[in-house]
């Protein structure tokens, strides 16, 4: 009896000190996971942070290539008002003897209060073409940060499907394990309350 006993308290301390390592081996695969879990948001917040950037480097470059096109558009018309000024000065000689203008003054006034006029209506409708591309740029922006949002999304699911996946995974396996400790813990108490059984027959 006292062999029995013997050899049953060592199963017993053996049954505990496996639980203590399948205890602590739960706990630094936990760890493992949070670990990686966290390098990966880190990754991927790092990736959104640089595409970000990106886009507004690109968006810069954009607005700074429509203002340079607009300068150059500027600059060529100023060109061709000067070589018109140029060129029809004897026009305008002429013009002022059949006209009832008396000096080149008056009709340069006049041309100066056209232009002008023309200048306004430009102007305005280079207004409305910069505020349809800013409101261009705006939109494409925006929907390139829903984009990244979307795709930041689309791996926040993947990865959470994984997490529920290995998560299933390790419940089936946990399962099994309980299952199997569970069933050797009702043999174990069986044979216990079969050894008290024949201690108490044993001491009747």
């Amino acid at each position: 009896f006292r062999e029995r006993m013997k050899v049953i308290t060592c199963q017993w301390r053996d049954l505990h000190a496996k639980e203590a390592q399948l205890k602590t081996h739960m706990e630094e695969s936990g760890k493992t996971l949070k670990e990686n879990d966290k390098m990966r948001m880190q990754a991927l917040k790092k990736a959104i942070r640089e595409r970000e950037n990106k886009m507004q480097k690109e968006s810069e470059l954009l607005r700074a290539k429509g203002k340079l096109e607009a300068l150059r558009n500027k600059h060529q018309k100023l060109c061709n008002r000067v070589e018109k000024y140029s060129v029809f000065n004897k026009y305008l000689e002429d013009v002022v003897k059949i006209s009832q203008f008396e000096e080149i003054r008056e009709v340069i006034s006049c041309y100066k209060t056209l232009v002008r006029m023309q200048k306004d209506l430009l102007q305005s409708q280079q207004r409305h073409k910069e505020m349809s591309e800013q409101a261009k740029v705006l939109l494409d922006q925006y929907m390139e940060e829903k984009e990244v949002e979307i795709l930041q999304y689309k791996n926040e699911l993947v990865q959470l499907q994984l997490r529920f996946d290995q998560a299933q995974s390790d419940i089936l396996s946990w399962e099994t394990r309980w299952a199997d400790i569970q069933n050797m813990t009702a043999k174990k108490i069986q044979e216990l309350g079969t050894i008290k059984l024949a201690i108490l027959n044993l001491f009747q």
